[in-house]
């Protein structure tokens, strides 16, 4: 992470760095001139492009820097263009301050360790090598260099000094590689950065190619989706299966099982080529052996997997962790929805197996328990106390604020239960298997009747956070009730009562709903999970919303939502902000260590999208033709045009414009191959 001078300060900002796979590689980067830090004229990122740059100066500012910056897969890379106002020639001293003290993000994070590996520091002819050997036996290496004539050199600090003709700008190019091991040959800094810079602008402008685009005639709803856009691209790593988005920066920047499928679902419509590469990565990584050291279960899907020193060595659990309940009925949810957005057989197909072990894990897992519900506990020491995405520790409580003990089925687990069994039942039908698809659906509805009876709780009118282990109720106002409408599993009375109560002023502070309600007993604004604002949970309950034919409630939820992001830097979602109320003139409150970016909540426009235009696309799978689908489209005040460009699956493709009409939203279709028919619901 940078700061606006595109540095690493660590007096400043004492958890910053550059990590790579687990380990902070970089602690300290500072450039001085005639030994001051620059001044900082603006700094912004070029949302399409994804690099940050930087404008500085001098103290006096006669010398003008324009400092930009890229992420490689191995490589961190800074061109620095230096122009001189000053009337004569003038010899600029530099100095770059440069440190990496080789800590696990987790140590980063707070966790002590009694003892660690030793780090080599070493001069190179063009620059510093710096070899951590740890304790698990792997060498991890950062190598320092720059362009330019060196003047001195040592194991902490470069200097040089560079002569400015007036108004000639000059190049300076720095470099810092990171590996496994030393002694890798590399290109002149200068070559570099600029095969570093070309392959990254290739890859952005490949992704925007390759996926459909979202324009509107509002430019800041344009800057939103660009930006929300390029921060899941800029998340994204090209893995064996292909895209897989990682969940956040900065301590989250690995494979997460549940926001891996969340953020694919939430694009989608846009760009199903997130959903296929998650569900790859995923089925590769599923669970095959019971081993409680890291709570995995045959069949469960991986809640994260990490590579740095503590994980390999155990002293975390998290090399490979599955203490995660919902990821596997979040996976066969993904499945189906990718099914019929892609009506991609083949790939389906090879995932049956992992398919059908996902499912039999819910159903064993359910037999285990009297009530039948599914359910998580901790196994993993040092694993995570509560299993769902709201796995802080004091987020599943009761009323009264205790903590919920022993086995905890969570509501909204339930939900995506009773969604998995829906998907699993499209698929079977897909392969044929009616029968096993009736049971599936027989199971569903079963489930749906249960859960009413168990979790509804009349005083509060909503379903409750969850049921304890001692089969208590967590009568809770909570956010996780909105996600029983996504998946289907609520009634129509109570879909209703949790419309209302989640857009009431108790709930939605006017940026968004936040995920516990005010009046509850643990209510804190700037809680992690009891009272602050998470925009992907926001975007899920939209979509929920509009599947009941809540379509005003959906688009309040956006317009707050919206100008959430409005009123953030670069319109970048945080991964949380504060539940304080709006107030006039005032923008919302931050969480101050919320990951940014961060995956889904990047993906959460394009979920809002999804639920405010009721959109959805496939093929039908009887006639063959493709069916792009609109129920009770909307467009808020601020959009009077929406265009949505390249929607394609397989050879046909179809671009359209959304109008905002007086009384309803009108769709127009602007091309379209010969087998795309639209179908309108209102």
């Amino acid at each position: 992470m940078l700061d606006s001078r595109a540095e690493i300060n660590p007096v400043t900002h004492p958890d910053s760095g550059i990590f790579y796979r687990g380990m902070r590689h970089v602690s300290r980067l500072e450039l001085l001139l005639w030994d001051h830090p620059a001044n900082v004229l603006s700094s912004t990122e070029r949302g399409e492009m994804g690099v940050h740059v930087s404008h500085l100066s001098n103290q006096d500012g006669t010398v003008h820097l324009e400092r930009s910056s890229i992420l490689t897969a191995t490589s961190f890379l800074q061109q620095i263009s230096f122009t001189s106002y000053a009337e004569a020639p003038l010899g600029v001293p530099i100095r770059l301050l440069f440190d990496t003290d080789f800590r696990d993000i987790f140590e980063v994070r707070g966790y002590q360790r009694p003892h660690r590996g030793r780090t080599v520091r070493s001069l190179t002819p063009d620059g510093l090598e710096v070899v951590y050997h740890g304790l698990d036996d792997c060498s991890r290496c950062t190598m320092v260099r720059i362009s330019g004539p060196v003047d001195a050199i040592d194991e902490e600090s470069m200097g040089l000094s560079l002569q400015l003709e007036p108004k000639q700008p000059t190049r300076l190019c720095l470099v810092l590689d990171f590996a496994l091991q030393s002694g890798v040959d590399h290109d002149g800094p200068e070559e570099a950065f600029d095969s570093g810079m070309s392959a990254t602008i290739d890859r952005f402008r490949d992704a925007r190619r390759r996926s459909a685009s979202v324009h509107s005639d509002n430019p800041a709803f344009n800057g939103w989706i660009t930006r929300s856009y390029s921060d899941v691209h800029l998340l994204s790593s090209h893995l064996e299966h292909g895209l897989y988005p990682y969940a956040g920066v900065p301590w989250f920047s690995c494979p997460f099982g549940r926001d891996g499928l969340i953020t694919a679902r939430q694009l989608l419509l846009f760009e199903p080529r997130l959903a296929r590469g998650v569900l790859g990565f995923l089925a590769q990584q599923q669970a095959r052996h019971l081993d409680p050291a890291s709570d995995a279960e045959p069949g469960k899907i991986l809640h994260e997997s990490r590579l740095g020193e503590m994980a390999a060595l155990k002293e975390v659990p998290f090399a490979q962790y599955y203490g995660s309940v919902d990821a596997t009925p979040l996976f066969l949810i993904l499945a189906s929805d990718y099914l019929q957005r892609t009506a991609d057989q083949a790939f389906i197909a090879e995932l049956k197996p992992s398919l059908d072990a996902a499912m039999a894990w819910i159903r064993q897992a359910e037999s285990r328990e009297k009530d039948g519900f599914l359910r998580y506990s901790r196994a993993a020491q040092g694993g995570l106390r509560n299993q769902g995405w709201k796995d802080s520790d004091d987020a599943v409580h009761h009323a009264d604020g205790r903590l919920a003990e022993g086995s905890i089925a969570l509501c909204e687990v339930q939900a995506y239960s009773y969604g998995a069994r829906l998907a699993m039942a499209a698929i079977q039908r897909q392969w044929g298997n009616r029968a096993e698809a009736d049971q599936l659906l027989a199971e569903a509805a079963m489930l749906r009747r249960r859960f009413e009876k168990a979790f509804w709780c009349e005083e509060i009118g909503t379903y409750a956070l969850a049921i304890d282990g001692a089969g208590q109720p967590c009568c809770v106002r909570s956010s996780n009730a909105g996600h029983c409408l996504w998946t289907g599993i609520a009634s129509p009375e109570a879909a209703s009562s949790i419309a209302r109560q989640l857009l009431g002023p108790s709930f939605f502070n006017g940026w968004g709903i936040r995920t516990l309600d005010e009046r509850e007993a643990r209510y804190n604004p700037m809680s992690y999970h009891n009272g602050s604002v998470w925009p992907h949970d926001n975007a899920l309950i939209a979509m929920g919303l509009a599947r009941y034919g809540y379509s005003g409630e959906a688009m309040r939820v956006l317009t707050g939502v919206f100008d959430t992001a409005r009123s953030m830097p670069l319109s970048r979602l945080p991964e949380l902000f504060c539940g304080f109320p709006r107030q006039p003139d005032e923008g919302p409150t931050h969480y101050p260590v919320a990951c940014s970016p961060q995956a889904w909540a990047s993906g959460t426009a394009f979920g809002l999208l999804e639920a405010i235009t009721g959109m959805r696309m496939g093929r039908d799978p009887e006639t063959g033709r493709v069916n792009v689908l609109f129920r009770n489209p909307v467009l808020p005040e601020h959009i009077n045009l929406l265009e949505i460009q390249g929607l394609r699956l397989g050879d046909e493709e179809i671009d359209l414009q959304l109008h905002r009409g007086e009384h309803d939203t009108g769709v127009l279709v602007k091309r379209r191959t010969s087998g795309v028919d639209v179908v309108i619901q209102k």
